[in-house]
């Protein structure tokens, strides 16, 4: 009994640098107060109310990110909660990128005036095609637990990025992914398709999660520890098998590239992409790309740098697999929303040659590279998802492509927009696109992956076609007479357009400062 009261005497609270770990904080301290007011607010207030706390949230948020940031800090960084966080340079930039790019998530979710009472359904619980789910189509209220469960993801997300060790990144793995799950499921219209896709998600996602963990396992085997740094010292100095670092890695990595959507482990990203509410295709298509690589590059520079000569192969071949799916397949398409899944996974290849491409610190280094290529890529795809939110018919989004003939005709500034956008994602100069590839192409030539570029200059020229396909359709084609209608956006889904457009377009003309900012340090180990 003495012996146990001297070690609870000897066991220290872990020290907690509040200021570092504060966007985080209150990010998940606001989902926390967001899930306390769906239950005690009326449910004609909760809209408003929720709307407020998530903008106020991220607000806040930013703000305690660049006081930080600003202050006076070690220049490597700082590790905290008992080591398992870091927060960095990489850290700190990854967390600004998903707060901005998490606002123009926030205000397409809460957007009402596009789809009348938003996207969401407004009862969850009643069962697809009844008269009952007719029935609440044409309501005006919805499901606003959404807001809380996007607050989670997002917490879950910056929690991952600056994972210290892998149990902590398992951990943020699933408060990332399961509010995700749910997300998926609550459209307003064609809710079987949603939740068909709600359900791949969640089963794919649980076996990628399995892979993750057993490979957690396995690497605590080889090095007797989860942090980064410790695996890390074990593969640079043991006489052990590297058996079980391997095959460690593999089944971690898998569980990483599921989440990135990098083929051949993409086979959700089109399910879902397409049945998910068009607000959380973009949150996903955004967000959780950030977040996924934001792991790998971690994990890959601080665990694994060492013995990149044995992994770095292949990932090589990986990288090529998912540009071939993704610009192949994406030739196949007639869904807007299927055809830029698979652009994703053609992206995912992209930004896999970055995180590859282990190159010393500076502009053009493959870390530094590949952060800039998530935030220009974020805004992008958000402000597309917002365009194809207001083509829309009867039965809701119009996304067969037939649909989209004419769009130029029908509503000029929204095919304009349109166009700078799918142009953007095709890498056209004078775009952010394209200075994204040309700084991950820069840094992989610079590591010696000369052939992986050229492999990956064809698929982009591959992909290009499919955007140009849309855009020909929209200027050269004439609107059938029953065709869809462009809806008016709100005010909310406006901004989201509009701040994804013109960040294309900055980053595209004048991408110095975002550049120096991701090149400035690099990961805690």
């Amino acid at each position: 009994m003495n012996l146990l009261v001297a070690q609870a005497q000897t066991i220290e609270a872990p020290e907690i640098d509040y200021g570092a770990t504060a966007p985080v904080l209150i990010v998940l301290g606001a989902a926390c107060i967001s899930v306390l007011l769906e239950a005690l607010l009326p449910k004609h207030q909760r809209w408003a109310v929720q709307l407020v706390l998530s903008l106020v949230t991220l607000v806040g948020a930013t703000g305690a990110l660049i006081l930080y940031a600003t202050s006076e800090r070690p220049a490597q960084g700082v590790a905290t909660l008992a080591g398992a966080i870091a927060v960095d340079s990489p850290s700190l930039f990854l967390w600004a990128t998903l707060l901005v790019l998490a606002f123009g998530s926030i205000l397409l979710i809460a957007d009402r005036s596009v789809e009348p009472g938003g996207a969401f359904v407004a009862q969850a619980a009643i069962r697809p095609g009844t008269i009952q789910d007719r029935a609440q189509a044409t309501k005006t209220g919805m499901q606003t637990e959404v807001f809380p469960l996007t607050l989670f993801a997002l917490g879950g997300m910056m929690t991952f990025v600056a994972s210290n060790d892998l149990l902590t990144m398992f951990i943020a793995l699933e408060v990332l992914s399961l509010p995700l799950y749910l997300l998926c499921g609550l459209a307003r219209r064609r809710r079987l398709l949603s939740q068909e896709a709600a359900v791949k998600y969640f089963l794919l996602g649980a076996f990628a999660s399995a892979f993750f963990l057993y490979g957690v396992a396995l690497l605590y085997g080889y090095a007797g520890s989860v942090k980064l740094s410790a695996i890390a010292s074990a593969a640079a100095g043991t006489d052990r098998s590297d058996t079980l670092l391997f095959a460690g890695f593999g089944l971690l990595v898998v569980g990483l590239l599921f989440k990135a959507a990098v083929g051949p482990f993409h086979a959700w990203t089109p399910d879902v992409y397409q049945g998910a509410p068009t607000p959380i295709t973009a949150f996903m298509a955004a967000c959780t790309k950030v977040a996924a690589f934001g792991g790998i590059l971690r994990v890959l520079t601080v665990a694994f740098q060492n013995t990149q000569w044995e992994w770095r192969g292949v990932l090589y071949g990986v990288a090529v697999v998912s540009m071939v799916i993704g610009a192949v397949l994406g030739l196949t398409q007639t869904d807007v929303k299927r055809m830029i899944a698979y652009s994703s996974v053609a992206h995912a290849g992209f930004l896999l040659i970055g995180s590859i491409a282990l190159t010393p610190a500076g502009s053009a280094s493959g870390v530094s590279a590949t952060m800039f290529y998530l935030l220009a890529y974020g805004f992008t795809t958000i402000a597309a998802f917002g365009i194809v939110s207001l083509v829309r018919n009867s039965d809701g989004e119009a996304t067969h492509l037939s649909q989209w003939a004419g769009l130029a005709k029908r509503s000029p500034i929204v095919a304009a927009v349109f166009t700078f956008l799918l142009l953007a994602l095709a890498g056209i100069p004078l775009t952010s696109g394209f200075i994204g590839k040309f700084v991950v192409f820069s840094a992989a030539i610079d590591a010696g992956l000369t052939p992986l570029v050229v492999i990956a200059l064809v698929a982009s020229a591959v992909a290009a076609f499919f955007y140009l396909r849309v855009i020909v359709l929209m200027y050269f084609s004439d609107p059938a007479p029953d065709g869809p209608t462009v809806t008016v956006p709100g005010a909310f889904t406006t901004i989201a357009i509009t701040l994804g457009a013109v960040v294309t377009l900055v980053l595209g003309l004048w991408p110095t400062f975002v550049l120096d900012w991701a090149g400035t340090g690099t990961f805690l180990s």
